[in-house]
């Protein structure tokens, strides 16, 4: 009787710690993860931000500007309008 006993208690103590080191393993796996997905994260907002930087700086007046005297294109001096006549055909009613 002694035995069994001895036996089965044997074999809880062993199917506890094995499932301990399971849980142990798995909590670590889990944090491991995480900080692993924070770095990640942190990374991409980096990234995010070095983006709009350089999406700001390309769309600025300056570089319109250039780009605009680049393809010949001339300031306006002065604005004339077309005026249309009540009698024409295009004129909206």
């Amino acid at each position: 009787m002694k035995k069994v006993f001895l036996t089965i208690t044997l074999i809880s103590i062993l199917a506890l710690l094995v499932f301990y080191i399971f849980q142990v393993n798995s909590l670590t796996n889990g944090t491991y993860l995480g900080q692993s997905c924070e770095k990640k994260l942190s990374q991409l907002s980096g990234e995010n931000e070095t983006l709009e930087v350089n999406f700001s700086k390309a769309n600025s007046l300056t570089n319109i500007e250039n780009y605009l005297q680049n393809q010949n294109f001339e300031k306006v001096s002065q604005v004339k309008y077309i005026y249309i006549l009540e009698s024409s055909v295009a004129a909206s009613r």
